[in-house]
C-alpha cells in the first residue's frame, strides 16, 4: 500500500537539482524512511538498494581500494545492474551506520560520480555520525522524516472531502465537526506508518496492540546501542519508560521521575534519546523579540516521538476512544503534545526546535505553551480549552510585546477576535481549531495580512 508523504515533494526537488549532493535521510526508526526511498526508486530507470546489515553489501565499502568508481562498478556487477551512460540511477544505502567508512565515502559520490543519485539512511545514524572524524561536511545534504501528520493521515485514509476542507483557508464552519472527529482519531492512533496502515485496512483499534508493543519494545531494546556502559543504558531505559508520563510538564534532570539518578546522568540520557529522535527537549525562552533564545538554566519540557506511542505506553487509549473532545484528556496534555508534533512534522530540511515562553518573576509568573518566529515577530500560542478571559499568561506577553497578535488553539471553530488585555491593550486573537497544526504558517500569514 503506497501512502503519500509530504517529503515526496522535497525528494523530487532534490532529484532535479543541478548541484545535487548525496542525501542523508534522518529520522527515528520505523517512521518510513526505507519505504519512501523504495517507492521513490520507481522514479528512476535503475534502482539499487543496499542494506549494510547484510554482509555482502557491507563488504562493498570495506575493501582497501577507496576509488569510488571501482566500488560502484563492483556494486553494479554484483547486483547485476547494467547502466549505460548517464541513465537515471538511484543508489540507496540503508543502515549505513553499520559502516563508518561508507559514510565517509559519500563525499566521493558527489566529487567523482555526480550523475549517480545517492540516498543514505539508518535507524541509528546519528550515533555513527558523531564518531566519524572524516565526516563529509558540505558534501552531503539532509532531509528529516517524521511520523505521519494529520494531512498525511487524511491522505492515507483517502478522505478527499476532508482534505479539501482542511486545505480551504479559512476553514469553513460546516467542516468543523468532521475534521475534529478525524483529528481525535488521529491523535489516539498517532502517526507511526505501520499503525496507520493497519488502521486504514481495518478501521478498528482492536488489532493494533501487538504493533504498538513491537514498536515500543524495539525502541527500548535499542538502549543497548544508545549507551556506552551499563549504567548509561540503565538510565536511558528508565528515562525512556518514564518520559511519556511527563509530557507537557516542566521537568528537572536531578532525581527525574523520583529516581536517584544525578542531573548529569539524566541529561546525557535525554541527549542520547534526542539523537535517536525518540524524545525531544522543548526549551524555555524569555525572548520577546527575534531571535528566540533558549534559556538552558530553566526547566524544559518533554516531547515524545509520537502521541499514539504515548497513549499506548500510558495505557489510556481505551479511555480516549469514546471522547468527543480530547482537550482535557490526560490532564490536558495530549492536545499540546500532538499540536507540537504537527509543527515538528513541518521541519523536513533541518532539525525541529520548539520553545515555550516563560516569565519567572515574583507574583507575576507566566508560561505560554508555544512561541513561533514569523515575519520578524514572536507569536505566542496558547493551547487550551478555557475562555478568553483566562488567558493570563498570554495577556502578560501581549502587554510586553510591540505587536498585537496572539493565537489560541482549542477544540472550537475558527475565528479572529479583536479584544484587549485586562490592562487595556488592544490585540487580535486568532482562535485556531487544533486540527490545523499542519497549516499554522498559512494561517499566521492570513492573520497578519488581514489585521
Amino acid at each position: 500500500m503506497k501512502f503519500k508523504r509530504e517529503l515526496w515533494k522535497k525528494l523530487l526537488v532534490w532529484k532535479n537539482k543541478t548541484n545535487r549532493k548525496p542525501l542523508v535521510l534522518r529520522g527515528a526508526r520505523q517512521v518510513g524512511k526505507t519505504t519512501i526511498v523504495h517507492q521513490f526508486g520507481k522514479e528512476y530507470k535503475h534502482f539499487i538498494s543496499l542494506n549494510l546489515e547484510r554482509k555482502e553489501h557491507f563488504q562493498y565499502f570495506e575493501e582497501e581500494n577507496v576509488n569510488i568508481k571501482i566500488i560502484f562498478d563492483t556494486i553494479l556487477l554484483s547486483e547485476k545492474v547494467a547502466v549505460n551512460g548517464n541513465e537515471s540511477t538511484l543508489l540507496f544505502i540503508d543502515e549505513i551506520q553499520e559502516s563508518p567508512k561508507a559514510i565517509s565515502l559519500l563525499r566521493y559520490f558527489y566529487e567523482d560520480l555526480p550523475h549517480i543519485h545517492v540516498i543514505a539512511a539508518g535507524s541509528l545514524l546519528e550515533f555513527a555520525m558523531k564518531e566519524i572524524k572524516s565526516f563529509p561536511v558540505g558534501r552531503v545534504e539532509y532531509l528529516y522524516l517524521h511520523p505521519f501528520n494529520f494531512l498525511e493521515f487524511l491522505n492515507a485514509m483517502n478522505h478527499q472531502q476532508a482534505l479539501k476542507a482542511l486545505t480551504t483557508l479559512p476553514v469553513q464552519d460546516f467542516a468543523h465537526n468532521v475534521l475534529l472527529d478525524l483529528f481525535n482519531t488521529y491523535t489516539i492512533l498517532g502517526g507511526m506508518p505501520e499503525i496507520v496502515q493497519q488502521y486504514v485496512q481495518e478501521e478498528t483499534f482492536s488489532s493494533l496492540t501487538p504493533i504498538y508493543e513491537s514498536i515500543w519494545s524495539s525502541y527500548i531494546n535499542d538502549v543497548e546501542k544508545y549507551g556506552s556502559n551499563t549504567t548509561a543504558r540503565n538510565v536511558i531505559k528508565f528515562v525512556m519508560q518514564a518520559a511519556p508520563k511527563f509530557i507537557d510538564e516542566r521537568i528537572k534532570y536531578q532525581n527525574f521521575a523520583n529516581s536517584n539518578y544525578r542531573s548529569r546522568e539524566v541529561s546525557e540520557a535525554f541527549l542520547a534519546l534526542d539523537m535517536a529522535k525518540v524524545v525531544q527537549i522543548l526549551t524555555p525562552s524569555t525572548s520577546m523579540d527575534i531571535p528566540i533564545l533558549p534559556d538552558y538554566k530553566k526547566s524544559p519540557k518533554l516531547q515524545v516521538l509520537d502521541t499514539g506511542i504515548v497513549n499506548y505506553s500510558l495505557g489510556i487509549m481505551p479511555d480516549l476512544i469514546p471522547l468527543k473532545d480530547l482537550s482535557d484528556a490526560y490532564r490536558g496534555a495530549l492536545i499540546p503534545h500532538i499540536f507540537n508534533q504537527e509543527i515538528i512534522s513541518l521541519e523536513s530540511e533541518r532539525k525541529a526546535s520548539l520553545s515555550f515562553w516563560i516569565r519567572d518573576k515574583a507574583q507575576s509568573s507566566a508560561e505560554i505553551d508555544l512561541i513561533l518566529a514569523y515575519k520578524g515577530k514572536i507569536i505566542p500560542i496558547e493551547i487550551k480549552s478555557g475562555a478568553t478571559g483566562s488567558l493570563k499568561s498570554l495577556h502578560q506577553f501581549i502587554n510586553q510585546s510591540e505587536h498585537h497578535y496572539a493565537v489560541r488553539v482549542y477544540g472550537g471553530k475558527f475565528k479572529i477576535q479583536k479584544t484587549k488585555t485586562p490592562e487595556g491593550k488592544v490585540y487580535y486573537l486568532m482562535h485556531l481549531p487544533y486540527y490545523l497544526g499542519t497549516h499554522i504558517y498559512q494561517y499566521l500569514e492570513y492573520f497578519l495580512e488581514k489585521y
